[in-house]
């Protein structure tokens, strides 16, 4: 482990040819390496995380209209961090410090979700990364600690990548029926048909995404599955376990180092879900949700 960077203590963990670096705040995974090839797009060590990349997004992920929501009856007004379009934006934890206990190939990080303004619950959450032959798994648990029920939903922000190739002619595979409509302040506004060429394949130099998606297809084990390919059949797969029923898909030409950058955002729910309850999970108290994807890399 060590400091000195706006991230916090990084963790760096080592399981045979797979290496990953994750930070304490926000608990995010950092940077991914299987077989000498990034897998996640590491930034300089002195910069904070960039498009909130790698971050655990709870007790809520995506935004919130003006941070305004009803709980049950009770109206909340939560702090707007994401000014410019004001929003409340990515959760509470996002640039929270986690406790941190670790192994040489894993890593548990733990913080609390505590009772502020807007959001009155206790929820204590963890994330583990575990490293495997292929790349890293990840579980997440949300404890609530309220003595009433609470609700809660989550998100991840990983960046994926082929390192070793022009990120533009990678293709993005994303087998999604519907995607959201939104307006300029990035919030739903209805549904349509997902763009058929995510289900087919389309290459990322040819698309400008922030788009979020539902209806997602489940392979036979129950898992959804997207992919990123490289022109000579190496693939990144980032998968998501039961729960996550949305993702968003975002892609950017400001990420350190990276001509173009692609974010697949596993969530459970989507854009202004503490609104439209799309998604939401009352927990009662003391219930734990456990809740799992990963990243794997096929030579």
């Amino acid at each position: 482990m060590d400091t000195f960077s706006p991230t916090g203590i990084q963790v760096y963990l080592s399981h045979g040819d797979v290496t990953a670096q994750i930070s304490q705040v926000g608990a995010s995974l950092r940077a991914l390496r299987v077989g000498g090839v990034d897998i996640v797009p590491p930034y300089p060590l002195d910069q904070p995380a960039p498009s909130a990349s790698g971050v655990v997004l709870v007790p809520w992920p995506n935004r919130v209209r003006d941070g305004r929501w009803s709980d049950d009856g009770t109206e909340r007004q939560l702090a707007i961090s994401e000014p410019k379009l004001h929003n409340a934006s990515h959760g509470l934890l996002r640039f929270a410090p986690y406790e941190i206990d670790q192994t040489d190939a894993a890593a548990t990080l733990r913080a609390l979700v505590v009772p502020q303004t807007g959001y009155p619950y206790l929820i204590e959450t963890s994330v583990t990364y575990l490293l495997t032959a292929a790349g890293v798994h990840i579980t997440h648990t949300l404890t609530n600690r309220s003595s009433t029920p609470a609700p809660v939903a989550l998100g991840i922000h990983p960046f994926i990548t082929i390192g070793d190739v022009d990120p533009h002619d990678l293709v993005l595979r994303v087998d999604a029926a519907t995607a959201f409509e939104t307006d300029e302040r990035s919030l739903p506004i209805g549904t349509r048909t997902a763009d058929p060429r995510l289900r087919d394949g389309v290459r990322l130099g040819d698309v400008t995404l922030d788009t979020g998606l539902t209806d997602l297809s489940r392979d036979g084990d129950g898992v959804v599955r997207h992919t990123l390919t490289a022109p000579d059949g190496r693939r990144v797969t980032l998968w998501q376990g039961e729960g996550f029923d949305y993702a968003q898909v975002f892609t950017t030409t400001k990420y350190p180092g990276q001509p173009v950058a692609l974010a697949i955002e596993p969530m459970t729910a989507p854009a202004d879900a503490l609104n439209s309850g799309l998604g939401i999970r009352r927990l009662a108290p003391d219930e734990t949700w456990t809740l799992r994807w990963g990243i794997e890399f096929a030579a």
